[in-house]
């Protein structure tokens, strides 16, 4: 496989709204998640009340997550496993979850905070608050929320999806899944870019479970080098998601293996971020990875 210190063909790093610099070189950065939300397919529930999201999101940085991304509406996709999926929630409840975490998160910790959010008028708030990052899901179904992105200097993470979250896992039908999943992302960069988001701020998501059935995120993950063709970074969520589910007839508390097996692979494939629910064991296991790949280590 391909080796991890060689591999990143983007840019090698990523200047934050806030002036952080993440630095894409060697093994990928981790994302650790924070659903503030009640419904989330994982940890819904977990982290809705302020204080315990605030502890949580500490004891991720504590525990080496080099970026967090806050979540406050659930984007588990319906018709497939998760029934009619979430719904949309009002950008007003959004920002009513969002806001007491954010603003006091933004005080207490130094890494660069990502919002994953659809909607341009929670992006523009959050952006305003201290976030750094923004975390598209709809691959800009909302396209006001490029030119925030633009306009606040914010890189912007375009994930691939398909349809609307309610109908996105029926009728899944692709050609070629990573062919046709390059097209689309491609079609987005583009799109951001005449808004006035600059190419070397987008962030790439193949949209692991996003409007693809099992066989189709495993071909999009075997084949994950193919979309370094578009030259940005790549980011991978793959953590706890229901086709490892399918694999290893595990409920979602109990896929830590298979989601590490997933990092595996993203990391030879050329990923330049993960994004994870179990941050304390990802870290380690990137860490070890990257020392026997020789980039890294103490001994």
């Amino acid at each position: 496989m391909p080796s991890v210190a060689t591999r990143q063909p983007a840019a090698q790093r990523l200047v934050c709204a806030g002036g952080q610099i993440l630095e894409l070189e060697g093994k990928p950065l981790v994302m650790g998640v924070l659903n503030l939300t009640p419904d989330s397919f994982s940890d819904g529930g977990l982290w809705t009340d302020p204080s315990r999201a605030l502890e949580r999101a500490e004891e991720m940085v504590a525990q080496g997550a080099d970026l967090l991304d806050l979540g406050a509406e659930s984007t588990r996709p319906g018709g497939g496993v998760y029934g009619s999926g979430a719904s949309e929630v009002p950008a007003e409840e959004e920002l009513n979850r969002l806001m007491p975490v954010l603003e006091l998160l933004r005080e207490r910790v130094s890494v660069p905070l990502s919002v994953d959010t659809r909607k341009s008028l929670v992006a523009r708030v959050a952006l305003d608050a201290g976030a750094d990052i923004i975390n598209d899901i709809s691959c800009l179904a909302d396209p006001d929320l490029a030119t925030v992105a633009a306009e606040r200097g914010a890189p912007l993470v375009l994930m691939h999806s398909r349809g609307d979250l309610a109908t996105m896992q029926k009728q899944i039908h692709f050609e070629d899944v990573v062919d046709e999943v390059v097209q689309d992302l491609e079609m987005a960069i583009h799109q951001a870019c005449q808004r006035g988001v600059s190419r070397d701020k987008i962030v790439i998501d193949p949209g692991i479970g996003f409007g693809k059935n099992g066989r189709q995120n495993l071909e999009l993950l075997r084949r994950l080098d193919e979309l370094q063709r578009l030259e940005r970074p790549i980011l991978v969520g793959a953590s706890r998601k229901s086709f490892i589910g399918a694999i290893t007839d595990q409920p979602a508390e109990r896929r830590l293996p298979g989601s590490l097996a997933t990092i595996a692979w993203a990391a030879s494939r050329g990923a330049a971020m993960v994004r994870v629910h179990d941050v304390a064991e990802s870290v380690q296991f990137l860490t070890v990875w990257d020392a026997i790949d020789g980039a890294g280590g103490r001994l």
